[in-house]
């Protein structure tokens, strides 16, 4: 089973890995995903070998707490989600305004002799050295006092033999204070012995300003973190945002507001105008305009009449209507939403796997590089105090943060823009992958057109009248889900026509159907049936050949003996398909129809909108069969799809997506959701993928380049031949600062636009 579970106290990515490795570990645990920025957990296990208790029990070992993720209610987080992280954040304003309090003075008065700055006279001179240093110990203690997280957490995971960025803080500042602290001893005992170079060699020497630096830019750094992740969330707190709490419901023939979370399946409820709906439901009574962009990211209302399906969280903008409820809680389609963007944040894309591994083993090596470079500096004749100041470089630069946040917060971010469009992404995998897609593979019904069939053409044979035939095919196709068979049964009821019952119905798959009316069989289908059943005059062939040059499907109809006639329809294209085609084609992709129509009219389809290669005459479990071939063939291919048949098609393909919300097995099978019925959102699905991986991609690199650059600086690699080096103060501002970067970095993908970007292969 998948549990998800969650974690508090990780601060970077060597934290998400260790509590990875230690559940990893656990027999009967088969995956363990961490997501850093969600502080959730999702594992996959045995539950017959190891339980909830031992999962916690892991993680608690590791250093950080865990419990098991609560049942998602989407009133009760929209109202706590927010005052959650707003606390936080103030918590973390007030240790940033303590920290700036106490570091400015202590700032002046450690380096104000440096820069001629006036100080006051029991702050000046040999004799008020002990002065000097034990005001700055006093205006260093507050900024490590309200900042103590960094020491309790910091050294409580080195102890457990786990080490994170809290560990580094801790012991490159715990290190400068420590010193300074000597420092204060040594200055007291020269004052005592009367040895003036001993003062004033420590008193240069203090580095409760380092101390202080370290602590006061990691906080502010973290802050501004914080802030700018919270808003990598607000897709997801926006969606939650938009259910209703309450339900004004009708039972016993009395209205009654209750909590949304009291509605039951089969209530009846009343919207009224103005008002958000709900639950999902069929309308009853009432008709409407509904504002489902929050839904589908489409702006024009739709009418709504009686028997038509309305999701929560949509707007009711005019008239008034009842509805029955059909799906409550998380099974509405605002929940599935939520939880499929949530899951999408939450995953991650395989560019991000060397850096999991290098954020594993990173914290350790650094302990281990700072160390190293401060003893090699000592026997290479360095004064202590100039090695202590490289060891806490080392120590306060690295920074395993940008590591392991490049890719879970331009997925978060990315998914999130994804649903303002009407997009939904399953995972960071699916993302990557279609990034690379240079096929795409498009149904025809419900994808490029409409999916609705209309009736263009009755030719009656055998002496049968119009509304005779009609009436009998009508009778036929009634029991048929086929969307051709919808059309001729909805335009003899459209007639007026009195529709007989038939029985002992059939269907053939991809074929036709047949049944028995007034105790005579009948066949109805496509030409290869037609020639199955023995039904294949010479006409056949010119008729069908004569309607599929328009691009219209013939059926055919014939009883025990003969051809009864023929009706063709035609499935009009989406306004939006060819303009989506030429995007596909312009991004230097290959375009492909597949289709179980007849040749001829999936010849006619496809000029119409501008493909080059259509695919025609497959039966339905034959779909699969001509992914894999592009597949073997080499081709990254995208399928585009809508109906039930399509699923085998969607998980075959390296990156499925269902169009126009399809229908439950469609989305279940897809990696990729449009909730409108429009090809174009699938190029912007595309274009999204580039953008959110050109975006991890330029994150890891600066994280990688940070690091390679940082740490050696920090070491004083380039100090024998450049004169370089780095203060611990200026290491904590750019440890700091590369985590704002990254963060910074993939909040651009909010301004994604899908207009104005280009596809480039």
């Amino acid at each position: 089973m998948i549990k998800k579970f969650d974690v508090k106290g990780m601060t970077c990515a060597a934290c998400s890995a260790t509590i990875e490795k230690q559940v990893g570990r656990l027999p009967g645990v088969d995956a363990v995903q961490v997501n850093l920025l969600a502080n959730s957990m999702n594992v996959t296990f045995d539950e017959q070998t190891v339980d909830d208790l031992g999962i916690i029990d892991a993680v608690v070992k590791a250093g950080y707490a865990a419990e098991i993720a609560g049942e998602r209610q989407e009133s009760r987080e929209a109202s706590t989600a927010k005052p959650a992280r707003n606390s936080e954040l103030n918590d973390m304003k007030k240790r940033v305004i303590v920290s700036f309090v106490f570091m400015i003075p202590l700032l002046y008065i450690a380096m104000g002799h440096m820069f001629d700055w006036p100080l006051p006279s029991w702050l000046h001179g040999q004799n008020n050295t002990a002065t000097f240093a034990l005001t700055q110990f006093l205006l260093v203690l507050p900024i490590a006092i309200v900042n103590r997280i960094y020491f309790t957490a910091g050294f409580r995971t080195l102890l457990r033999g786990h080490p994170n960025m809290d560990s580094l803080i801790a012991i490159g500042s715990a290190a400068a204070i420590g010193y300074g602290i000597y420092a204060l001893y040594r200055i007291g005992y020269g004052l005592g012995h009367g040895q003036t170079d001993l003062v004033m060699r420590y008193s240069m020497d203090l580095y409760f300003e380092s101390a202080a630096t370290i602590l006061t830019l990691i906080t502010l750094g973290k802050y501004l973190e914080t802030r700018s992740k919270s808003k990598t969330t607000d897709a997801i707190a926006k969606l939650i945002d938009l259910a209703p709490k309450t339900a004004l419901v009708l039972r016993d023939g009395q209205e009654s507001t209750v909590p949304v979370e009291q509605v039951v399946v089969g209530d009846q409820i009343l919207v009224k105008p103005g008002s958000g709906i709900p639950v999902d439901g069929i309308i009853l009574d009432g008709r409407s305009s509904i504002d489902e962009s929050m839904l589908t990211g489409e702006s024009m209302p739709v009418d709504k009449q009686p028997g038509d399906k309305v999701s929560a969280a949509t707007i009711n903008l005019s008239g008034a209507f009842t509805l029955k409820a059909t799906q409550i809680g998380q099974d509405t389609t605002l929940a599935r939403i939520i939880a499929i963007v949530e899951e999408a944040g939450a995953s991650k894309a395989p560019i991000s796997r060397l850096a999991d591994k290098i954020s594993g083993v990173f914290v350790p090596i650094v302990i281990v590089i700072a160390i190293v470079a401060g003893i090699i500096w000592l026997l290479t004749g360095a004064t202590f105090e100039f090695a202590l100041s490289i060891t806490i470089a080392v120590l306060v630069i690295s920074c395993p943060c940008a590591l392991g946040l490049a890719t879970p917060v331009a997925i978060m971010v990315g998914t999130g823009k994804g649903a303002s469009y009407g997009i939904l992404v399953r995972s960071g995998e699916a993302l990557e992958i279609a990034q690379s897609v240079d096929t795409v593979v498009l149904d025809k019904t419900g994808t490029v057109t409409e999916g609705k069939p209309q009736v263009t053409d009755i030719r009656p044979l055998n002496n049968l009248d119009e509304s005779q035939f009609l009436s009998l095919a009508a009778g036929l196709e009634r029991s048929s889900e086929h969307p051709l068979a919808a059309a001729i049964y909805a335009h003899a009821q459209s007639a007026g026509l009195l529709i007989p019952q038939a029985s002992a119905f059939e269907a053939v798959p991809g074929r036709g159907v047949t049944a028995i009316i007034a105790e005579r069989h009948y066949y109805a289908g496509n030409q290869a049936y037609m020639q199955e059943t023995g039904h294949a005059p010479e006409e056949l062939s010119s008729l069908a050949e004569s309607y599929a040059a328009e691009g219209k499907t013939p059926l055919f109809f014939a009883d025990g003996q003969s051809l009864i006639g023929v009706i063709a329809v035609a499935d009009t294209i989406k306004p939006t398909s060819r303009s989506a085609i030429e995007r596909f084609k312009a991004a230097g992709l290959d375009v492909i129809l597949l289709t179980g129509d007849n040749k001829r009219t999936a010849e006619a389809i496809r000029k119409q909108v501008g493909i080059d290669r259509v695919i025609a005459e497959v039966m339905p479990q034959d779909k699969e069969a001509q992914i894999q071939s592009l597949q073997e063939s080499g081709h990254i291919v995208a399928m585009i799809g809508d109906g039930i048949n399509d699923a085998p098609a969607l998980v075959r393909a390296d990156v499925g997506i269902a169009i126009g919300a399809g229908t439950d097995i469609a989305i279940e099978s897809a990696d990729m959701i449009l909730m409108r019925s429009d090809l174009g959102d699938a190029v912007t699905a595309l274009k999204l993928s580039k953008a959110v991986i050109r975006n991890i991609r330029q994150n890891l690199f600066w994280a990688f380049f940070y690091n390679t650059l940082g740490i050696p600086l920090a070491a004083g690699i380039f100090f024998p031949f450049l004169g370089w080096t780095l203060s611990p103060m200026f290491a904590a501002a750019a440890m700091s600062l590369s985590s704002v970067s990254v963060v910074t970095n993939a909040l651009r993908l909010k301004r994604f636009k899908s207009n104005k970007m280009k596809v480039s292969k």
